[in-house]
């Protein structure tokens, strides 16, 4: 099995569980912060729902340079306008992986900001570090947010005390 294989199956596991929570948030919710420092409900789907681009970035570039800019703002209203995105981010990245080469994966990325590097990671890294591992911190976070506004929260990895 090569490691896009294995990594794919992964990446699947991970978005069905991104999907089950982003499906549950309701609208009326979109704006609500737990703290003035914290990202609205709606922004925080947006950036899980964004983060699969990581993935098709890392394996169409060798080297990204934060200051260079390339992300739009993105304005969605609506949990479907997230969930829209999300789709079109995993689908892409898909794509993308199951066409990647073991060689691929296995050279390195590099990150940078104002031409300073911050990351330097072999692509598989960065595929678990910062789309997969991401994904599932904050997507953990944003199950706090739903506990906090007494949301029902999906079994993820097991039922949760909601699915008992």
């Amino acid at each position: 099995m090569s490691i896009a294989q294995k990594l794919l199956a992964e990446l699947n596991y991970e978005a069905s569980n991104t999907r089950k929570v982003l499906e549950r948030l309701p609208d009326e919710h979109f704006d609500w912060k737990p703290h003035v420092k914290s990202y609205s409900l709606g922004q925080l789907a947006t950036h899980i729902a964004n983060l699969p681009s990581w993935l098709t970035i890392a394996l169409s570039t060798d080297e990204f340079d934060l200051a260079a800019g390339g992300f739009a703002r993105t304005d969605d209203k609506t949990f479907k306008d997230v969930m829209n995105r999300f789709e079109s981010k995993i689908k892409a990245a898909t794509e993308a992986l199951e066409i990647a080469s073991d060689e691929k994966l296995k050279s390195t990325w590099i990150l940078k900001k104002g031409g300073v590097k911050i990351l330097e990671l072999p692509r598989v890294g960065v595929i678990r570090s910062m789309v997969m591992n991401h994904t599932i911190h904050h997507r953990g976070e944003m199950i706090v947010y739903m506990r906090l506004l007494n949301l029902k929260v999906p079994g993820l990895y097991g039922p949760s005390a909601d699915e008992q």
